[in-house]
C-alpha cells in the first residue's frame, strides 16, 4: 500500500473507531440539554466553543512546532481508555469526559495554537467539559461546604451593619429576619460561571498552567465572597423592605442582585488579567515516535476493534447500593389506611439495576414516598430533580427546621393541580436534614451509612392544621423524634 494511500485509510480507520465509541456519550449529552431535570445550560457553551474554533481555524496556521498528528493519535487513544471507564463503570459522565479528549484531539490536529489568531486547545476541551451537567453534580458535592463558607462571610459583612445579628450555620438571624443559606443560595452557579469564565481565558491568553492554577484559586475566593455580598443584600433588603417598597426575594430583583454580584466578582480579573502567553503547554511536547510500516497498517484496523470491543463490554455500576430489608411503611396515618402505589417500569428497572429500595403509600389526601440505599450518589434526589422531569414546574420555597428537617416545594403539574411537596433526608445514625448536598457530605465521611429520604404529597389547598397532623402522625411512626 502506497504511503499516502496508507495515511488516508489510517485516518478514516481513527475517524471510525473515534465516532463508535463517542456515539453514545454523545447522544446522552445531547439529551442532557433538553431534559428539565438536569437544567443544563451546556448548549450555551457549545455555542462559545463553537464560536472561538470558528474564529481561530478561519485564520491561516503560521508554523507547526509540534507532531500535531502523533498528538491526536495518543488523545483519542487516551480518550477510548476513558471511554472503557465509562462503560465498564456504567458512569455516563465519564464518557463526557473521554468527549472533552476527543475535542482535544481535533481541535490538535487543526493546529489551534499555531495559528494568527491562536486559541489553546488543551483550554477550549477543558471548556467543553462544562456542556456535561457540572452544577447539577458540583451543587450535590460541593453545595454544603459552599454553603458554610458564603454565611460565614456574609455573617462577617452583616456584622459590619447590625448588631442585633445570630449566626448559627447556614441560618443567620438579623434583626428579627429569619436569612437562611440554603442549597440553591450556596453560589454553586457563580463558582461554575467563575470557573467557566477563567478557562475561556485561558483558551485566548494561554498562560502557564502556574499562572492558570493561581488564577483559578483568586477566582474561586472572589466567587465565594461575591456570594456572601448577595446573602448580606438579600438580608439588608428584608430588613429594610418597608423602607426600600422592594421586595428583594421577588423576581426579578432577586436574580438581579445575583447577576451584580457575580459581575462585581468578575471585575477584578477582567482588570488584572493579563498573563505572558506560551506557545504551547511544555508537559505536552512530544518527541517524534517512528513505527514500523507493518504497524503503521494495522494500527486504525486496531483501534476499530478496540472500539468495538470496548461498547460490547457488560455494564457494572459500582455506586450500587448494598441488599437493603424491605420498607415497612405504618399500616395507617392519622385514621388512614395506607394504600401501596406501585412504582412506574422505569423507577422499577432502576432499583433493580442500582440496588436500593423505594416504596409509595398513599393515606387518604396524604402520600409518602421512601427511599432507602447506601449509595446516595446513585439514589437521593431532590424533588424539582424529579417532578420536573415528570413535567410539573416547581418551585422552591424555603425550608423548615421543626419538628424535623424539611425542604418545601411547590409543584404545578401539566393539569394545572398544584401540589405542596415535602421532603428530609435521614441516616441510620440519626442525622437528618433538609439538604441533599449536606446528606451527600455526610456520607463521604461516613461512607458505611444507610440513608433514606422521606418525601410528602399533599394537595395545597389542604388546610395546615391537617397537614400538621399527618406529618405529626408520620414523624412518629417512623420513629423520627429521635433523630432531631
Amino acid at each position: 500500500m502506497k504511503t499516502h494511500d496508507l495515511k488516508t485509510f489510517t485516518t478514516i480507520s481513527f475517524i471510525l473507531a473515534s465516532s463508535i465509541l463517542a456515539y453514545h456519550p454523545l447522544i446522552w449529552l445531547i439529551k442532557s440539554w433538553f431534559d428539565i431535570s438536569y437544567q443544563s445550560t451546556g448548549a450555551f457553551y457549545v455555542i462559545g466553543i463553537a464560536v472561538l474554533i470558528a474564529w481561530s481555524a478561519s485564520s491561516p496556521v503560521l508554523k507547526t512546532t509540534y507532531h500535531h498528528h502523533q498528538s491526536a493519535v495518543l488523545l483519542l487513544l487516551l480518550s477510548a481508555l476513558i471511554r472503557l471507564a465509562s462503560q465498564v463503570l456504567a458512569i455516563n459522565f465519564i464518557g463526557g469526559i473521554a468527549l472533552a479528549l476527543d475535542v482535544f484531539a481535533i481541535l490538535t490536529l487543526l493546529q489551534m495554537p499555531n495559528r494568527k489568531r491562536s486559541v489553546s486547545a488543551f483550554w477550549l476541551s477543558v471548556l467543553f467539559l462544562f456542556t456535561l451537567p457540572v452544577e447539577r453534580i458540583l451543587q450535590r458535592i460541593l453545595g454544603y461546604p459552599l454553603q458554610e463558607f458564603s454565611a460565614a462571610g456574609a455573617c462577617n459583612l452583616l456584622g459590619l451593619m447590625f448588631d442585633d445579628l445570630t449566626c448559627e450555620g447556614v441560618r443567620i438571624q438579623v434583626a428579627n429576619q429569619d436569612v437562611l443559606v440554603d442549597l440553591p443560595c450556596s453560589g454553586t452557579v457563580g463558582l461554575m460561571l467563575s470557573m467557566a469564565f477563567m478557562v475561556a481565558l485561558n483558551a485566548l491568553y494561554r498562560p502557564r498552567l502556574s499562572v492558570a492554577a493561581l488564577w483559578f484559586i483568586i477566582a474561586a475566593i472572589l466567587s465565594v465572597l461575591g456570594n456572601a455580598l448577595r446573602i448580606s443584600l438579600l438580608a439588608a433588603g428584608l430588613v429594610h423592605q418597608e423602607a426600600l417598597g422592594i421586595d428583594v426575594m421577588a423576581q426579578p430583583t432577586h436574580d438581579l442582585l445575583g447577576y451584580l454580584t457575580i459581575g462585581l466578582s468578575f471585575l477584578p480579573i477582567l482588570i488584572f488579567y493579563n498573563p505572558k502567553p506560551v506557545a504551547t503547554h511544555s508537559w505536552f511536547k512530544l518527541p517524534k515516535i517512528q513505527l514500523p510500516q507493518y504497524l503503521k497498517s494495522g494500527l486504525g484496523i486496531i483501534f476499530v476493534v478496540f472500539a468495538i470491543t470496548i461498547i460490547t463490554l457488560p455494564r457494572h455500576a459500582i455506586d450500587v447500593s448494598k441488599k437493603l430489608e424491605p420498607i415497612n411503611l405504618p399500616i395507617s396515618l392519622n385514621g388512614e389506611f395506607g394504600i401501596t402505589q406501585p412504582l412506574a417500569e422505569i423507577e422499577k428497572s432502576y432499583f433493580e439495576q442500582y440496588g436500593g429500595q423505594a416504596q409509595k403509600v398513599k393515606y387518604g389526601p396524604y402520600a409518602l414516598t421512601m427511599v432507602h440505599t447506601t449509595s446516595p450518589l446513585r439514589h437521593l434526589h431532590s424533588p424539582d430533580d424529579c417532578l420536573r422531569g415528570l413535567g410539573y414546574q416547581v418551585e422552591f420555597l424555603g425550608t423548615r427546621f421543626s419538628p424535623i428537617p424539611t425542604a418545601l416545594y411547590k409543584a404545578t403539574g401539566q393539569d394545572g393541580q398544584v401540589w405542596r411537596v415535602s421532603i428530609t433526608y435521614a441516616s441510620d445514625t440519626g442525622h437528618t436534614t433538609s439538604s441533599i448536598a449536606e446528606a451527600i457530605w455526610l456520607w463521604f465521611k461516613n461512607p458505611k451509612t444507610k440513608w433514606s429520604s422521606i418525601q410528602r404529597i399533599t394537595p395545597w389547598e389542604m388546610p395546615n392544621n391537617q397537614r400538621q397532623t399527618y406529618e405529626a402522625a408520620m414523624g412518629a411512626s417512623l420513629d423520627m423524634a429521635s433523630q432531631i
